[in-house]
C-alpha cells in the first residue's frame, strides 16, 4: 500500500512536469502556420534529393519540387545512390513530363566510403556539386525522396529563414497515418520525438537542444560549409537531429509541425514501423546497454507504472495511477488531433509505449547482431569501442 502510494506520486510528479514543464510540448504549438514576410531578394535555392530504390515515389516528390511558386532560382539536384530499380529514369521521365527538365540534375552517387552512412554521403555529393554551381546557393533544401511539398513550402521557408537569420529551418513532415499501424502508432512516434526534443526549446537559442526533421531541412550554405559540412557528420545514423547539433553552434535553427510537406512512404504493417524505428533507436541511446538500461527503467515508470496502479492497486495508489494516465491521455490529444484520429487512442498510449520499448530492444539486439542502422540492404551504425 505505501510503495504503491510511493510510486504513484512519483508517477504523478513525472507527468505533472511533463505537462507544465518541459517546453509545452504536448501542444503542438511549433507551427509553420504563419507567412513571414518575404525578401525583397529571394535567394538561389538548390533542393538535394538522396534517392535509393525509390522508383516509386519520385514520380510524385520530384514534380512537387520543379512545380514550387518560388520567386528566385530553384533548382534539384536528386543523387542516385546506387539504385537497381530505375529510381533515376523515372525521375528523368516525370521532370520531361513537367516541362522542367532543365531544373533537374541527376547524380549518379559513388561508392560508400569507410566511415559514412549512405544518406549522409548521398547528401554529400549533392552538396558538392550545388556548391560548385557558377553561383553557389544562398540556402540548400535537404529532402527525402519520399516527402511531397505544398506548392508555397520552399518560399514559406526561405521567408521564415530570411526574416529570423536562421542557419537551419525544418519541418516535420506529416507521415502517412491510413493503415491500422499507422493510426495506431505514427502519432505516437511525433509525440515521443516532441516529447525528446520539445520544439520550443529546439527553436530558442537560449537552450542547447537542438533537433531537426530529415525529411525537410533549409540550411544556410554559407553556414553549412563554416561548420564542416556533412563531413561533420559523416557517420551519424539520425544524421538530422546531428546535424542540427551542429549547424546550432553556427546560428538560430528552428524546427515545426506542417501540413505543406507530407512523407508518401507508407507504413501499412507493425512490421514495417517496427524496422522504421529499431533502424536508429538504439543509435538515439549511443549504443549504450547502460542507456538502454536507463531508458526502460523511465519508460516503465512514466507510461506503465499509471495503468498498472490504476488496474491493480488500491486506495490512494489507485487514485494517483488513474490520474496519472487520464493526463497521459489528455496529453496525447493535441497530436491526435494533428493526424485526424480517435482521441480513444490516447487511454492506449501505454501499450503503445510498450511497443515501442520492444522496437528499442529489437534495435539493440539487431546492433549486436552486426545488423544495426539497417536501411535497404545497408547495416551502418557504428561499431562503439
Amino acid at each position: 500500500m505505501v510503495s504503491s502510494i510511493i510510486i504513484g506520486t512519483v508517477v504523478l510528479a513525472l507527468w505533472l512536469y511533463l505537462i507544465l514543464g518541459r517546453g509545452g510540448f504536448w501542444l503542438n504549438s511549433q507551427r509553420d502556420d504563419g507567412a513571414a514576410r518575404g525578401p525583397l531578394a529571394w535567394p538561389a535555392v538548390v533542393a538535394v534529393v538522396p534517392a535509393r530504390n525509390e522508383a516509386d515515389s519520385v514520380g510524385d516528390t520530384i514534380p512537387s519540387l520543379l512545380m514550387q511558386n518560388y520567386p528566385g532560382s530553384l533548382r534539384i539536384v536528386l543523387v542516385d545512390d546506387n539504385s537497381n530499380d530505375g529510381t533515376a529514369a523515372a525521375a528523368a521521365r516525370v521532370a520531361e513530363a513537367t516541362g522542367a527538365k532543365d531544373r533537374l540534375t541527376i547524380l549518379t552517387g559513388s561508392t560508400l566510403p569507410a566511415g559514412w552512412t549512405g544518406k549522409v554521403w548521398a547528401l554529400a555529393q549533392g552538396i558538392d556539386h550545388s556548391v560548385r554551381l557558377a553561383a553557389a546557393p544562398g540556402y540548400l533544401l535537404l529532402t527525402d525522396a519520399d516527402i511531397v511539398h505544398a506548392p508555397d513550402n520552399v518560399a514559406s521557408l526561405v521567408a521564415r529563414a530570411e526574416a529570423n537569420g536562421l542557419v537551419l529551418a525544418s519541418l516535420m513532415a506529416k507521415l502517412r497515418c491510413e493503415s491500422f499501424a499507422e493510426r495506431g502508432l505514427i502519432p505516437a512516434f511525433i509525440f515521443f520525438f516532441q516529447m525528446l526534443y520539445p520544439f520550443a526549446w529546439v527553436n530558442s537559442p537560449r537552450s542547447a537542444t537542438a533537433a531537426a526533421a530529415g525529411g525537410c531541412m533549409l540550411l544556410r550554405t554559407e553556414a553549412l560549409c563554416k561548420a564542416g559540412g556533412m563531413d561533420a557528420i559523416r557517420d551519424a545514423v539520425i544524421d538530422d537531429c546531428a546535424l542540427a547539433k551542429v549547424m546550432k553552434t553556427r546560428g538560430p535553427i528552428w524546427l515545426g509541425l506542417s501540413e505543406r510537406v507530407r512523407s508518401i512512404r507508407p507504413y501499412p504493417a507493425l512490421r514495417d514501423i517496427w524496422r522504421m524505428v529499431s533502424r536508429s533507436a538504439y543509435a538515439q541511446l549511443q549504443y549504450s546497454l547502460l542507456l538502454l538500461f536507463v531508458a526502460f527503467a523511465g519508460l516503465t515508470l512514466t507510461f506503465l507504472a499509471p495503468p498498472i496502479l490504476a488496474l491493480c492497486a488500491g486506495g490512494t495508489g489507485r487514485m494517483l495511477g488513474i490520474v496519472a494516465w487520464a493526463l497521459m491521455a489528455l496529453a496525447f490529444q493535441p497530436t491526435l488531433r494533428f493526424y485526424r484520429v480517435s482521441a480513444l487512442w490516447g487511454v492506449a498510449l501505454p501499450a503503445i509505449a510498450l511497443l515501442y520499448m520492444l522496437f528499442t530492444l529489437d534495435s539493440a539486439y539487431q546492433y549486436a547482431l552486426g545488423r544495426g542502422g539497417g536501411w535497404k540492404g545497408r547495416f551502418q551504425a557504428k561499431v562503439m569501442q
